[in-house]
């Protein structure tokens, strides 16, 4: 079941935000537990089995982390974790990979991927590290503790939830009409930004890419190639809007995980605004344990290079992930180096493109499976192809989609929400017509995004898959 889908607007949300407010205190984690449950069998019934298994796993772990905490114990706990995502994620890819280079005959197991395994099982480490250094209390109570990483807003595609920021909520939340009317609007908004912009800009670049890649026009490649870049924005960022706007309806406040990204004047500064959780996670845990920049540049270099290959793994188990991971880790070194010295001395408009420039090239990597396919494209990109500038197919494209990329483009910036922001407060001394204007833009959408969702039979999640 996907947030932008008739089942869950219509269906389940109401059934279970009715079933959750109507509930004494007491009861209200039990019931969201239930409906958690419901949500992540509803498209995968046996891997509910999986995902209780990692509950009790961590659970008894946590408990014997406080009966002796060891490094032994928290490595055991953690390794039952790497054990559980590795075999279901990257089993084939290891398999693949082993027949490839010594020429065996290994039958691939062919499993399925767990929707959001990479997003519980991280966020049940965090919980096992936390503990182990003394930073969040043992969660004692089974259901508090199954809630926290079965919640269904942020189940499947984050953002990735560190126990200590909800601690306190997974047993005392505060529900006020304030906190249920700032969800209902965030929500509404991701939802319009899934349906109306991501899906749209997705048929373009399925357009594009589906085709023979070899035999694209330069502008057919670059408007694919910002087709993507725009989609997998507003459907992570979309997504993750409507994961926080849940969260605030049912009590709980979730860490953003966007602060616009494309506006960003180095890859350094990108990637401190794209997927912050991630990059959180990974700092935490992977980057400061190894010595962070405590150890001179060389190590800190070696540190880099070993998260960012970590960040490509996780994103997938394919080899393009492996790639896109280096790529990144390779101009983060030069930045780090010395790029980011000659970027301070640049016009801001200069490192925006310089940054966009090399963020769309690694979504090029990112979106496509065949590393064959990966050079075409990129060499298209740059009409090494020999195809040419453009065709009468690339000029239709570009023409018919104008108002979509116009639309999708100031989306990326913060230029509509200081906007909105300012009208609301020229009205704001009449809080009645601020609410009543407010309501109409967001019932507008609402109603313009179910039309979508009811027309159109193409409705991905990107992130699902990781």
């Amino acid at each position: 079941m996907v947030f932008s889908s008739i089942t869950f607007l219509f269906y389940f949300l109401p059934v279970t935000a009715g079933l959750y407010f109507l509930s004494p205190r007491k009861i209200k984690n039990p019931v969201i537990l239930a409906a958690s449950l419901i949500f992540y069998a509803w498209g995968e019934p046996v891997y509910v089995f999986l995902m209780v298994f990692s509950i009790l796993m961590n659970y008894v772990s946590g408990i014997l982390l406080s009966k002796k905490k060891t490094p032994g114990i928290l490595a055991i706990g953690i390794g039952l974790n790497i054990l559980l995502l590795g075999f279901f994620k990257y089993a084939d890819f290891l398999i693949n990979t082993l027949n490839g280079m010594f020429s065996l005959n290994i039958s691939s197991l062919n499993l399925p991927l767990p929707i959001g395994i990479s997003f519980y099982t991280f966020q049940a480490m965090s919980y096992l590290i936390d503990y182990y250094r003394g930073q969040v209390k043992l969660q004692k109570n089974i259901i508090d503790f199954a809630v926290y990483i079965a919640l269904f807003p942020q189940l499947i595609a984050g953002p990735i939830v560190r126990i200590k920021t909800i601690e306190h909520q997974l047993h005392y939340r505060e529900h006020t009409w304030e906190k249920f009317a700032a969800g209902t609007r965030r929500f509404v908004i991701g939802l319009s930004k899934k349906v109306l912009i991501a899906n749209s800009l997705g048929i373009i670049w399925d357009q594009i890419s589906g085709g023979n890649i070899e035999s694209l026009p330069v502008l057919s490649a670059w408007i694919g190639a910002a087709a993507f870049t725009l989609q997998i924005y507003f459907d992570f960022s979309g997504y993750s809007d409507m994961a926080i706007g849940l969260g605030k309806i049912f009590g709980f406040d979730f860490p953003e995980n966007f602060r616009y990204p494309y506006m960003s004047k180095s890859i350094t500064e990108f990637w401190r605004r794209w997927h912050i959780t991630l990059g959180t996670w990974f700092r935490e845990y992977v980057y400061i344990p190894l010595g962070g920049n405590k150890r001179g540049l060389p190590r800190q270099l070696l540190n880099i290079l070993i998260v960012w290959m970590l960040t490509g793994l996780w994103h997938g188990a394919a080899w393009n992930f492996v790639i896109w991971g280096l790529y990144f880790a390779i101009i983060l070194l030069f930045e780090k180096v010395f790029l980011l010295k000659l970027l301070e001395r640049l016009p801001g408009i200069i490192t925006t493109i310089y940054t966009l420039f090399l963020v769309m090239i690694s979504w090029v990597i990112f979106a496509l499976d065949s590393i064959k396919d990966i050079c075409s494209y990129i060499c298209a990109m740059f009409g090494l192809s020999g195809v040419g500038l453009a065709d009468s197919q690339s000029l239709y494209i570009l023409s018919g989609n104008l108002i979509i990329f116009a639309v999708a483009i100031i989306g990326a910036t913060g230029l509509p929400a200081i906007t909105g922001n300012r009208i609301l407060t020229r009205i704001g001394h009449e809080k009645t017509a601020a609410g009543i204007t407010e309501g109409i833009w967001l019932a507008a959408l609402l109603v313009l995004s179910t039309a979508f969702i009811t027309a159109s039979t193409y409705n991905p999640f990107l992130y699902f898959r990781f």
